[in-house]
């Protein structure tokens, strides 16, 4: 698993808001990371348009490498370490620009606020 790449994983739990089922993941942490830890840090994706209401939302649109069937919101806001044991297959790759606007939302939702009490 490395930086970048996107897979289907299954999230059998879920309580409230959190997500739940089978859904695309990209994986954000760096690759050097990933080799020491049991869990991946990933930002999981909807096909839910009205999650673009909430900060940390950043709209991806399937490019033929990404593997998303539809146009999909990178939930920064739902960020999760994963177990590798809940990834069931790679599915494609964002594209650098893609994966940068979802580290951009990712500093911005982790920065103290602005001194107006904006984020980031």
């Amino acid at each position: 698993m490395q930086w970048g790449d996107v897979w289907l994983v299954t999230l059998p739990f879920g309580a409230g808001r959190e997500q739940r089922g089978q859904r695309p993941a990209v994986v954000i942490q760096n690759d050097q990371a990933g080799l020491a830890s049991p869990l991946v840090l990933t930002v999981l994706f909807t096909t839910q348009m009205a999650a673009t209401r909430f900060p940390g939302a950043v709209t991806v649109a399937p490019d033929g490498r990404n593997g998303l069937a539809a146009a999909s919101v990178a939930m920064v806001f739902q960020t999760r370490a994963l177990d590798r044991s809940r990834f069931v297959r790679r599915i494609g790759v964002l594209s650098r620009a893609d994966m940068a606007r979802i580290l951009s939302d990712l500093h911005k939702l982790t920065s103290p606020p602005t001194a107006d009490g904006a984020l980031g």
